[in-house]
């Protein structure tokens, strides 16, 4: 019976296999590669960062400035990415780029940084950020329960990892509406900020003397440009998901250029609404700027503030958790991880195995939660540094595979990736400068991904015990969740 039950299992595979080509499918096409942008890039940083920009220049005008530079140096390396993004028509983003640039060690540790420590943080930090405001109507003038707070951030993290293992059609439907969700909050808030800077007096008192030149230091001024460029973080996302992109040499470059100036233009008019109903002090004061702003003006409505914060972290979730299991996924298919991580469900066509890894990690750093903040910030130098790395491997490529013989769908101009470049630099500089303890700390658990290149890639089939247990624990893998390797395209 056993004989039997496994050959019509084998049976039922090799039909699904010769019918079409198992793998991931493009289905997404240009409005929902706009989505997922928008949606990772507008997560709660808006509500959050304009207290950071704010507190470091002293300035009203000039606080709008560096929210416009920002969103203009996510625009220019998200241009030098869809460069990249066209040559390079692999699903895995930055880890793709490094790979094909400058070889598997390079690749390996940018693919190590934000596998092990950036994504799934960056997804728990969210999905906290999501339980604190769904609880805010709840708990409006006291702590809330721990727990709760703990359990909702599982609950938000567990449902949406059913989501991305159930169908990639239904992800990009989740993603679509709790992104409108949340431009529908910013909307919100622009449109009152509008009418209360129509109506006059004393809402345009903030805007007096805006651009008088304060007092501050270089030092301020750059940690000024890491409050915003941390709410732009998420404009490279789509290029994680190149594979499942509707014809991605058009929509690529297109949703990029769409979703940065949505973001763009949306924050700065955000600010200019927030300047407008609070004063700077105000704004100095509060936690999330844009609860404050609901409680000032909404009444007994202000509780619709707090909830629609907490759809867009729930989308936020959604988009990082998408996208993150994309890297794991590359990375198991170039044997950077373990293999099964690029096996994908026949029927739902989806990298269950990779999702679920995602969702682990996710969940062991909930356990972190009190110190997790702490070790994003040490690790903000190295992916900043990893960009960099990305937007050199696009000038090496050029001289390895030059245009003349590799031409490219899309060519960026030497000047952009130079000049965001320069940018990289001074972000990753100054912080050596003004924090050597943490830069080194970031750099230390980059480095830890050496030994796991040499163990477990540069020296596979040397240790015949690891051999035995991952092929045992990609058998129980695909037996447990119906998975079966892609096959690759001649």
């Amino acid at each position: 019976m056993r004989a039997e039950d496994d050959e019509k299992e084998r049976t039922v595979y090799e039909s699904t296999t010769e019918q079409e080509d198992v793998g991931l499918k493009p289905t997404i096409n240009l409005f929902g590669g706009v989505m997922v942008i928008v949606g990772c890039i507008i997560g709660s940083g808006i509500f959050i960062s304009p207290k950071g920009v704010h507190e470091n220049t002293h300035s009203v005008g000039w606080s709008i400035v560096i929210w416009i530079i920002c969103g203009l140096f996510s625009t220019v390396g998200a241009y030098c990415y869809a460069e990249l993004g066209t040559f390079i028509r692999t699903s895995g983003g930055d880890y793709a780029y490094v790979l094909a640039a400058f070889g598997p060690l390079m690749g390996f540790l940018r693919m190590w940084i934000e596998c092990i420590v950036v994504r799934p943080c960056t997804i728990t930090v969210v999905a906290i950020t999501f339980a604190t405001y769904i609880l805010q109507p709840f708990y409006p003038h006291c702590p809330q329960p721990f727990f709760a707070k703990m359990m909702l951030a599982v609950g938000c993290i567990v449902l949406l990892a059913q989501v991305n293992c159930y169908s990639i059609k239904l992800v990009t439907r989740v993603q679509n509406v709790f992104t409108l969700a949340k431009l529908a909050a910013l909307i919100l808030i622009i449109v009152t900020g509008l009418i209360l800077i129509i109506y006059g007096d004393p809402y345009r008192d903030s805007f007096e003397n805006a651009f008088d030149i304060p007092k501050i230091t270089v030092g301020q001024i750059a940690l000024a440009f890491y409050s915003g460029l941390w709410a732009f973080n998420g404009w490279n996302y789509l290029n994680f998901i190149t594979e499942e992109l509707i014809n991605p040499t058009k929509n690529l470059p297109r949703a990029i250029a769409i979703s940065c100036t949505i973001c763009t233009v949306v924050y700065c008019l955000a600010n200019i609404a927030f300047y407008a109903g609070t004063s700077p002090d105000e704004l100095l004061e509060s936690k999330a700027i844009a609860v404050t702003f609901a409680d000032k003006y909404y009444g007994f409505m202000a509780w619709i503030m707090p909830v629609l914060v907490a759809f867009s972290c729930f989308g936020t979730v959604n988009g990082v958790m998408l996208t993150s299991s994309r890297l794991f996924f590359v990375a198991g298919r170039n044997q950077h991880m373990p293999t099964v991580l690029s096996y994908v469900n026949p029927y739902w066509e989806t990298p269950i195995p990779a999702v679920l890894f995602t969702t682990v990690l996710s969940m062991l750093y909930l356990l972190l939660s009190d110190n997790i903040y702490t070790l994003i910030n040490y690790v903000q130098i190295v992916n900043w540094l990893a960009i960099g790395i990305a937007t050199a491997g696009l000038l090496w490529l050029r001289v390895k595979q030059p245009p003349s013989k590799y031409p490219r769908p899309l060519q960026v101009n030497l000047f952009w990736p130079i000049l965001f470049l320069i940018g990289c630099a001074f972000l990753v500089i100054f912080p050596i400068i003004q924090a050597p303890l943490d830069t080194a700390i970031g750099i230390g658990i980059m480095l830890s991904g050496l030994p796991a290149y040499f163990l477990c890639v540069y020296w596979q089939g040397k240790f015949k015990f690891i051999d035995d247990l991952m092929d045992d624990l990609t058998i129980f893998t695909q037996k447990l969740l119906l998975v079966i390797p892609v096959e690759k395209k001649e």
